[in-house]
């Protein structure tokens, strides 16, 4: 039986005044139970704020819209409290515990993706709130919590009862929450849009790739991750990952066409997708992408923290480590046909500006 490829949007899993959180289903999109792969969303209203709570999976967070403050706290280490604007990317290895607050009127939209090979369900999140009427301290007996937190039994039901939100709350517009330091984000964030390009081809695109080196926390998560931007009808090589890792790709802005082909040459999806999108290629599988005129931006995890690609076309790929004889009998065409093969695409690599 196949595996349905086709993008997917999210749907809402709950909320209230403060914002939503919604999730993909591993029903509606089966390679995220396949690759043991969780994907959500965390949509904060002014004065949103999600109350503190730790995953059954690692997971990198990637800011798509507005600004606000993350509270990170790693284990018996201290609270991180970090300023996070649009372009930031956050990795968050299993344990730490987290919460979310924006106080700005744009709302603030983060997405995860993750790991669920250790989780609860796979191809699902699963968040164990610390507070709230789903707080973990509710379904212990107030004997229990008295003799943890060294308190009167008063003063444990006040705490334990009088938060009746439920993962996400809006807070009085007075209230302050704590200010972020700039020498928490070292180390713990860094700005897709802003950090310096790995790759850029003029008219063509750029890509900003999160691995050991500029974001060490993603090898305690396992994952690596990467933010493109393909100019207006300009495609992306095809390409595979050739350390066997999944590449689970969210349409930040933009839309254009893609192409996946796996084995016997089979094309197994070709589809138009648009932001909000969210599709998965299988190991090994080849992917390309041609956007529209207005371009299309993508950001993506790969499924081991320091990704190697191999591109099947272009300056860099496969074809021109190959000798002409091979090409041509691979091919089996003439010499003439195997020089004019080889001869293009000698400069650009990865990504092709349009056709003039």
């Amino acid at each position: 039986m196949e595996i349905d490829l086709s993008p997917k949007l999210a749907k809402q899993v709950y909320g209230g005044d403060g914002g939503s959180y919604h999730a993909w289903c591993p029903d509606e999109l089966p390679m995220l139970r396949e690759g043991n792969i969780g994907a959500a969303k965390l949509a904060l209203e002014k004065n949103g704020f999600a109350l503190p709570r730790y995953s059954d999976s690692s997971k990198v967070a990637y800011v798509l819209q507005g600004s606000g403050v993350a509270g990170i706290i790693l284990p018996e280490k201290e609270e991180k409290v970090l300023a996070i604007k649009k372009g930031d990317a956050i990795a968050l290895p299993f344990g730490v515990v987290t919460w979310w607050y924006n106080k700005e009127s744009t709302e603030l939209v983060i997405l995860f993706l993750g790991d669920t090979s250790k989780a609860h369900k796979s191809g699902q999140f699963t968040d164990f709130f610390l507070t709230g009427s789903n707080g973990i301290f509710t379904g212990f007996s107030t004997e229990f919590v008295c003799r943890a937190w060294d308190l009167e039994e008063n003063v444990v039901k006040s705490l334990v009862g009088s938060q009746t939100g439920k993962g996400i709350v809006k807070l009085d517009a007075g209230f302050k929450m704590p200010e972020p330091k700039v020498e928490h984000r070292e180390g713990m964030a860094l700005n897709c849009l802003e950090a310096p390009l790995d790759v850029d081809i003029k008219n063509g695109g750029c890509v900003v790739v999160l691995n050991t080196k500029n974001l060490p926390l993603v090898g305690e998560v396992g994952l690596g991750a990467d933010l493109v931007r393909l100019n207006g009808s300009a495609m992306c090589s095809p390409g595979f990952s050739c350390d066997s890792a999944l590449q689970v790709t969210y349409i930040v802005r933009g839309s254009g066409r893609v192409q996946v082909v796996g084995v016997d040459g089979k094309r197994v999806l070709e589809v138009h997708v648009k932001a909000g999108n969210l599709f998965i290629v299988p190991r090994f599988f080849v992917v390309s992408k041609i956007a529209d005129p207005d371009g299309m931006e993508w950001f993506s995890i790969i499924t081991t923290p320091n990704p190697i690609f191999t591109h099947l076309a272009g300056s860099i790929s496969a074809w021109k480590a190959l000798s002409p004889e091979v090409l041509q009998a691979s091919f089996k065409v003439s010499q003439e046909i195997e020089k004019a093969f080889s001869s293009k695409r000698t400069a650009d690599a990865i990504f092709f500006p349009p056709p003039n």
